[in-house]
């Protein structure tokens, strides 16, 4: 069952602490079966209750699954194992285009709006007991929300859009709660669910965004919340569009208890409009992210939703960091008035890039998506063949592995490093890497 690794401990916290040591240690692999509870209560000579709590707080943070009478296995991705992991060291001379960052010269400088936001400080240096989000800040988010048809919400801000989904998932959900989420989608978040001790559900999704059956689908299971992305999609750049926004609003209209989490991942880098599922069930959000157009060490993220989720948020917030800082909020407000990101142009300039590599691709036969921000998705027949293909032809890629539950094998290629001109002789590579060996084999 556990090989020849041993757990140990006397008190529940010992014993889960042990399993996590052999887990990371990759002593206890992925799919490991773990002793029943009682077997190893006798084994260690504890109570058996000792042993559930253990396995109950392994459950909590992700280590472990639990299948009814099949028993608690370590997942298979542990919530210690993070996908990040699947980060590859990119060699001298080989072009990085895994990394999933922006282009830095379309990002704003940021000199001005910290001097500004230095002023601001000056003229009122914040204290304890003000409001944890600068009115103005409110003003302009909530303004800009009402110009996309969001609907009506007061505004919360967190440190950036993973920190705001944590905190709204902790808001509604416990333990063994379900959470669809898209497959093939944004690593940290098909991490962070596993880690909140959440199970996935996966959705799969096309260019215009979450399939209506497979979210049907997701719905009869039980999830609890429904997370999908608006616009630039990571890893496919997929976009809602406004009809699979009205089926998706029908879809879910049948379960109003379900917690639904908009993530805008495009603001700011995408010009297609926004479609939005906010309101239609009882409990929404909608988060926007600083990121991917103002700069992603800016680490801010403006939400807002139901009055009861974001009372909740704001609730525990209070009790943890108390507030996001308000040089980071006035920072943001000085760009945002200032107009410092020209969020038409830099929808262009990543479109340009990427539309261009898609309709490279295709001219040679390969498939690819990627409708809107800085992403092209490539499905393949065997991921690590083509990533090592890649390599050796002098472009680094991201695995799909990276991004993925159930979906099929594919790569990641991210625009923001490339030019135009870079174009033609990515997709050939990519060509070349993607056509089977000789003999049939991809190896």
């Amino acid at each position: 069952m556990l090989g020849e690794y041993l757990i140990i401990g006397r008190r529940a916290s010992e014993i889960a602490a042990s399993v996590e040591a052999g887990v990371a240690s990759g002593a206890l692999a992925p799919g490991a079966l773990l002793p029943p509870m009682r077997e190893l209560a006798g084994v260690l000579g504890v109570n058996p209750n000792t042993v559930a709590a253990a396995y109950r707080t392994l459950r909590e943070r992700g280590v472990i699954e639990t299948d009814g009478r099949r028993g608690s296995r370590v997942r298979a991705r542990p919530a210690t194992a993070p996908r990040d992991e699947l980060r590859m060291t990119v060699p001298a001379g080989v072009r990085d285009i895994a990394s999933g960052n922006p282009d830095v010269r379309l990002l704003p400088a940021l000199d001005e709006a910290l001097a500004g936001a230095a002023r601001r400080y000056a003229a009122q240096p914040t204290l304890y007991g003000q409001d944890p989000v600068v009115p103005e800040l409110a003003r302009l988010a909530r303004a800009a929300f009402d110009a996309d048809g969001v609907p009506a919400g007061d505004v919360a801000v967190t440190s950036g859009a993973l920190d705001g989904i944590e905190r709204v998932l902790a808001a509604h959900l416990r333990p063994g709660d379900a959470v669809g989420v898209e497959d093939p989608g944004w690593g940290s978040v098909l991490d962070l669910v596993p880690a909140l001790g959440l199970r996935v559900v996966p959705v799969a999704v096309d260019d215009d965004g979450p399939l209506p059956d497979s979210v049907e689908r997701a719905l009869a299971q039980g999830v609890r919340a429904l997370i999908v992305t608006a616009r630039a999609q990571n890893p496919t750049g997929a976009v809602v569009s406004a009809r699979r926004a009205a089926e998706l609003r029908a879809a879910l209209a049948g379960h109003p208890e379900v917690l639904v989490i908009d993530d805008d991942h495009g603001h700011g880098i995408v010009d297609l409009p926004l479609n939005a599922l906010g309101g239609v069930t009882r409990h929404w959000v909608l988060i926007r992210s600083t990121a991917k157009a103002y700069a992603p060490d800016l680490r801010l993220a403006v939400l807002t939703g139901d009055g009861v989720t974001l009372d909740r948020v704001r609730g525990r917030q209070r009790l943890g960091p108390g507030w996001v800082s308000r040089l980071l909020q006035y920072t943001a407000v000085e760009l945002w008035k200032a107009g410092a990101v020209d969020h038409a142009a830099v929808a262009r300039s990543y479109g340009e890039r990427r539309d261009g590599l898609v309709a490279a691709l295709a001219r040679r036969g390969v498939h690819a998506q990627g409708r809107s921000g800085m992403n092209v998705w490539v499905p393949v027949a065997e991921e690590t063949a083509v990533v090592t293909r890649l390599l050796g032809a002098g472009w680094a890629v991201a695995p799909g592995a990276r991004f993925r539950v159930e979906s099929g094998p594919a790569v990641r290629m991210t625009m923001s490093t490339l030019s135009p001109a870079d174009v033609p002789g990515l997709a050939e590579a990519v060509a070349s890497a993607v056509r089977p060996a000789a003999g049939g084999r991809l190896d």
